[in-house]
């Protein structure tokens, strides 16, 4: 079976709002899936996406073959991740909290 992880197309008529699902690649779009390991609402600024990193570094490592525009959410997802620890560290609030 080839799985893909791709977006399942919800919300209302100019109104769009995706999950990430890891579905096979034979069913339709928003057909029947595995798993839904994330949100992504284009309409919304700023950081707008939401993955279970985890589950996608899984199904990745099972063969499955993200599209194009969930590739580039994991790359910004993953980014967002890495930067999170480092701000938490140097916030005054961290620093405060560490002081004697």
């Amino acid at each position: 079976m080839a799985v893909s992880i791709r977006l399942r197309r919800e919300g209302a008529l100019n109104r769009p709002y995706y999950k990430v699902v890891v579905a096979d690649s034979r069913s339709p779009r928003d057909g029947k899936f595995i798993e839904i390991i994330g949100t992504y609402d284009p309409k919304k600024p700023g950081h707008n996406s939401m993955l279970k990193i985890d589950r996608v570094e899984y199904w990745i490592a099972r063969g499955a073959q993200p599209s194009d525009t969930v590739r580039s959410l994991i790359k910004k997802n993953k980014r967002q991740a890495a930067l999170a620890p480092a701000a938490a560290e140097t916030s005054p609030a961290a620093r405060q909290a560490s002081a004697p």
